[in-house]
Formats: structure tokens, C-alpha cells, sequence
């Protein structure tokens, strides 16, 4: 009896390669000869890097970067020394997590921290980087990535701007004379699960501006700022990428990636799965078990359980999802490749109560599981 276990996350409770273990445990408990293979998932957010890690036993390594308002903060990044991939996870230099909730300030956050960790990878020797965009606390367009890296972003007195996004409104030239040229040798892939525009309605600012700290004035201010940003960029790249879905992901960085590393856009789900080795694991299983800290019809647009599923579909391998809970419209995965759902919670309890006792919660259910799949083999 072969189960892979694949789970993502559960918010504010465990990490991916804690929800793992917490399964395996369960499983083990009601069959012990089964072989279990733990492959922790992400879909780009949050925790992308350490899942990839814990799959491909890669490198952890830790740098001091520039914070999303200025502060020095400790930020990891991932290193795969075989394919000389670097995995960098944008909320680690420029998260949200990073600026306290009364601190959050989408004018003047910047991605600075991000260049220093492309910085680092390139200096490593990367041949391929994988940018996690997930989770950022900025809205720059990337502006401050690519000032780390060397471009340099003058008003009309020819003086450095500010950082920040709203800075960008007094762009009056750009000057990429210093700008990295190992970024054209490094193939840049963007690991992200949205597919907005740099801006508009479904633009950046408009979007993600307010939980961001933007209030309606800025939104408007913000987004007329990245328009002008994208104006120069277009002039001087002699492409416009504005519109390209995806650009306007964390806050504008998918348009700097886009336009000045010609990085290409991947479901983040893929791009771990395709780094951990899932479908190999996969191949030849009995079982899968996946799961995340919410599972609903949002599922659909390309989160962990999903990006499993159609993994396990390929290869006929039936998919089980254990979830915090159960969400509207949850039944229609399945149709995608999800045989069968369930909950944790055992009985009436907070959603505090469930976050500190998930690991307890998801081994139970585990164990039910098993023993309810090993009934089922005896037919």
C-alpha cells in the first residue's frame, strides 16, 4: 500500500511539512505496513520555499535585506544546487507579515528586499530563479526590485525618487545602463495564482491596494502612478506588458518581471510540484491525501488541492482532501479529480480551538481514513 501525502498549509496552525507529518501519523496508526511518502505543497504564497526544501532536501540560506518600509530583516531563500535553481519567496524580504497592521503603508512599501535576494542568487551562480509572489506588502510594480538590481529611476531634476509605488508619479526618465546584465542569462519563472493586469479595476492597486494599507484616494493616486511607470517602461523596452495577466500580482511585481526578466507565469501549485518531484511520487500509488486550512469552489483557481488532483488524475490515483473546514461549493472538485472531503473538527469548537489543536485533529482523521481504506481493499 503505497499513500502519498501532499498537503498544503493551514493558516495560522501548522506548515505544510507539519500537516505531513500529522497525516502520516494517522495513516500509520490504522495501517502500519503502508508506505507513506510525505511531499509537502504550496501554491506560491506563503511557505512555497520551505515546502520546496522539505521535498528536495535543497539548501536553506539567509540573508540580512532591506524591509518592506526600510528595516533590516532576516530574510531565507531556497538554493537547489543540482539545477543551480534559487527559490525565492517574495514575502520573506517584502511580506505583508512583516509590517504590523497599523504600520501597513502601500505608498511608500517597497520591494528592495527582493532585488537583494535575486541579487544573492545570481552572485550564487542560478541558472533558473523561482520568484513566489504571494503575500507581499508592496505595490511598486517591483520598482524597488529592479532598483536593487541596478536601475536607476530619476525625476526631473534627475534626482533618485523615493521608494514606493506613489514615487513613481514623478518618473521623468530611466536609466538601465547599470542594470544587472546576468539577468539575461537567468531563465525567471513566476510562481503566482492570479492573473490581474498591471492596472484598471482588476489592476494592482485596485485589487490589493487596500489590504495594503491604500485608502480609496490612493488607490486612484497608485494606480495613475504605475500607468506612468508602465509609459516609461513600455518607451524604453519598446514593449508594453501592462495588460499581460499576471503583471499586476504582488503589487505590481509580476510587470517587473515580466518586462525586464522576461519571466515567464506558472501556477504556483505546478511550479512545487514540478520542484518536489510529485508526479514520480505519485506514480504507482494507491492513494493520495491532500488537504488545506479552507476548501471551497475558491480551490478551483489553482491552490494546492487542485494542482494534486490533476496530478493523481493522470495517473488514476484516487484523491482524499482534508480540510479545516468545508467551504461552499466545495463539492465541485468533484469533478476535477477529488474522490472525497472531509473536516477535522470532531465536534462544535472555535476556529481558535481547531488552529491549536490541528495536528491532533488531522491525525484522527487520518487514522479514520485509513481504516476506513483498508475496509474498503477487503472488496
Amino acid at each position: 500500500m503505497k499513500i502519498v501525502i501532499a498537503p498544503d498549509s493551514f493558516k495560522d496552525s501548522l506548515d505544510a511539512a507539519g500537516v505531513a507529518r500529522a497525516i502520516a501519523a494517522g495513516l500509520g496508526e490504522a495501517w502500519p505496513g503502508a508506505q507513506l511518502l510525505e511531499c509537502p505543497m504550496a501554491d506560491g504564497g506563503e511557505g512555497t520555499m520551505d515546502a520546496i526544501l522539505a521535498a528536495s532536501q535543497g539548501e536553506l540560506r539567509r540573508q540580512t535585506v532591506r524591509g518592506p518600509l526600510g528595516q533590516s530583516v532576516e530574510a531565507g531563500w531556497g538554493w537547489l544546487p543540482q539545477s543551480r535553481t534559487a527559490i525565492i519567496e517574495m514575502a520573506q524580504a517584502s511580506g505583508l507579515q512583516l509590517v504590523p497592521t497599523g504600520q501597513r503603508d502601500a505608498c511608500r512599501s517597497s520591494t528592495w528586499g527582493t532585488g537583494e535576494l535575486v541579487a544573492a542568487a545570481l552572485a550564487a551562480g542560478a541558472q533558473r530563479v523561482v520568484l513566489a509572489i504571494g503575500g507581499s506588502a508592496t505595490n511598486d510594480a517591483g520598482s524597488g526590485m529592479l532598483r536593487a538590481l541596478g536601475l536607476r529611476l530619476l525625476d526631473a531634476e534627475g534626482h533618485a525618487l523615493e521608494e514606493g509605488g506613489l514615487a513613481l508619479a514623478r518618473l521623468a526618465r530611466i536609466d538601465a545602463s547599470n542594470l544587472d546584465p546576468r539577468l539575461a542569462e537567468v531563465q525567471f519563472e513566476v510562481a503566482a495564482d492570479v492573473d490581474n493586469p498591471l492596472c484598471g479595476a482588476n489592476g494592482a492597486s485596485a485589487i490589493f491596494g487596500p489590504q495594503k494599507g491604500a485608502n480609496p484616494q490612493q488607490v486612484l493616486a497608485l494606480d495613475q502612478a504605475l500607468g506612468h511607470f508602465a509609459d516609461h517602461c513600455a518607451q524604453l523596452l519598446g514593449e508594453d506588458v501592462r495588460d499581460y495577466p499576471g503583471c499586476g500580482a504582488a503589487g505590481g511585481m509580476g510587470f517587473a518581471a515580466r518586462a525586464f526578466m522576461g519571466a515567464q507565469f506558472r501556477p504556483g501549485v505546478e511550479v512545487v510540484a514540478e520542484l518536489a518531484g510529485l508526479d514520480a511520487l505519485v506514480q504507482g500509488a494507491d492513494l493520495v491525501v491532500t488537504g488545506e486550512g479552507r476548501f471551497d469552489a475558491q480551490t478551483l483557481r489553482g491552490k494546492t488541492p487542485m494542482g494534486v488532483a490533476r496530478v493523481a488524475k493522470r495517473h488514476g490515483v484516487p484523491v482524499v482532501v482534508l480540510a479545516g473546514t468545508l467551504g461552499e461549493g466545495y463539492q465541485q472538485l468533484y469533478a476535477q479529480g477529488v474522490d472525497a472531503a472531509f473536516a477535522l473538527a470532531s465536534g462544535p469548537m472555535s476556529l481558535e480551538q481547531a488552529c491549536a489543536n490541528a495536528a491532533e485533529l488531522l491525525q484522527a482523521r487520518a487514522c479514520d481514513i485509513g481504516r476506513l481504506w483498508r475496509c474498503a481493499k477487503k472488496f
